[in-house]
């Protein structure tokens, strides 16, 4: 036992903790969670938690379904919204296989796994994500269209407006479980919230979408109200992203930044983002895994669907903020495609293990892109080599199965598996009839 374990062990007598969730995500990124009793958790610490992994979507097969939860002391908090007494905690949990070994299907040990290589070439990771959702007044019936929480629009400050009491909440249950948030504010759809995580290490950051993913919805419900992060639910209206801010460390010095050059971007820097640029159609199933997603991409505005990087354009796949150019602790770069519907855990690893790649091989960086990129036209477009992002989950599924990169940095298990489920959806998809082609093919055809 460690001083990590103790601490944990003192907390449940203090705080009168009654319950512990045990939580871990599965290969699509849905949060699961199995509770125990206080008496168990010392012998979870030491030996995990026994279950059956074939019950659990990408996990296994069910003749290799054993597997066990390893519950994370570091990651031991409270949860608020469970009341003070008797309190439930939660704690993160890596998922073994009976012999002790990270088991091959945890999206958890992958990001690990690209973090520590990261490490081994002597870089540690830092992200910070811009999440955007929709509130609405309460769950939409099956073909109902979901009605918005206000009609407010981007930064707009709206006298006792539902949004604003929410966002607070959210925040002070997140920043009671350690989670510090740097700015909120209503987006520019109706009902569209955004609250920004403050930075931290990859593996925390994607702890704490989860998280917040978690605390958004039961604030939600505890209000009357429906929170969700699909990407596109409205047509007429923007989608709802995950921009994410990274860089790099080599110990207390940000890799990115050099004094004296262009947008003071260094070496490795340019190489990073010339790795993502590259690789990113190849990741794009995993960055933006739902049919949905390619909606908000296609959608135009500050959703990017092609692979060009540009200084504080809004426009572009990747943007090189100028915030505080003299301070080289803030130098960053900032990844627009991603979307808050995905798998955190996935996503910032293949974003890790495109850049990293680009430093290996010594990338070069394209020319940046000063225009609106969806004002120019398609001949444009190719005359200045921006290629588009795929079209839709079938030429990202297409475009992935080709990938050595994502083969490698996912494992075979995950990148089997999840290809094997975005065919199924993009295959229940594609036979769908639309409310779309009812409208526009009955009258005439």
């Amino acid at each position: 036992m460690g001083k990590q374990e103790d601490f944990v062990l003192r907390a449940l007598e203090e705080r009168d903790v009654r319950f512990v969730r045990l939580w871990f995500t599965d290969v699509l990124g849905s949060l699961k969670s199995v509770a125990i009793a206080p008496a168990e958790l010392e012998g979870a610490f030491a030996e995990g938690i026994g279950f059956d992994g074939s019950a659990i979507e990408g996990f296994a097969r069910v003749h290799e379904a054993d597997m066990l939860a390893m519950p994370d002391p570091s990651t031991f908090q409270i949860l608020p919204w469970r009341g003070e007494t008797p309190a439930t905690a939660r704690m993160f949990c890596d998922i073994l296989l009976p012999d002790g070994t990270p088991s091959y299907a945890d999206p958890r040990h992958v990001l690990k796994r690209a973090l520590q290589k990261a490490a081994e070439a002597g870089f540690t990771f830092y992200t910070h994500p811009e999440i955007e959702f929709f509130l609405f007044k309460g769950k939409p019936d099956k073909g109902d269209r979901p009605v918005p929480v206000d009609d407010s629009g981007y930064f707009d400050h709206t006298a006792q407006g539902g949004g604003q009491d929410f966002r607070r909440e959210v925040i002070t249950m997140l920043e009671n479980m350690g989670i510090s948030v740097e700015f909120s504010h209503h987006e520019g759809g109706p009902g569209q919230q955004e609250i920004d995580l403050r930075y931290a290490d990859a593996l925390s950051t994607a702890d704490n979408i989860m998280t917040f993913r978690t605390v958004v919805r039961e604030v939600a419900l505890s209000q009357g109200k429906w929170a969700s992060f699909m990407p596109k639910p409205f047509t007429e209206h923007p989608g709802s992203g995950m921009h994410t801010h990274v860089s790099l460390f080599e110990g207390d010095e940000n890799a990115f930044y050099e004094a004296g050059a262009e947008y003071q971007l260094s070496k490795t820097g340019r190489a990073f983002i010339a790795g993502v640029l590259h690789h990113t159609p190849e990741i794009t199933a995993v960055t933006n895994q739902w049919v949905n997603s390619y909606k908000r991409l296609a959608g135009g505005g500050e959703a990017p669907n092609y692979v060009c990087w540009g200084h504080n354009n809004r426009s572009a796949l990747i943007r090189v903020p100028m915030y505080k150019p003299h301070k080289g602790n803030s130098a960053r770069v900032e990844n627009r495609a991603i979307d808050a519907a995905c798998n955190p855990y996935l996503a910032f690893a293949l974003v890790l293990a495109a850049g990293l790649k680009g430093i290996e091989e010594n990338y070069e960086l394209p020319p940046e892109a000063e225009d609106d990129v969806w004002s120019l036209t398609e001949n444009e477009r190719k005359a200045m080599g921006i290629a588009p992002l795929p079209r839709n989950l079938d030429e990202a599924i297409r475009t992935m199965e080709a990938s050595e990169l994502v083969a490698e940095t996912l494992g075979e298990h995950v990148f089997d598996f999840f290809l094997r489920n975005k065919r199924a959806e993009w295959q229940d998809y594609r036979s769908q009839v639309t409310q779309f082609e009812i409208d526009r093919l009955m009258p005439m055809v």
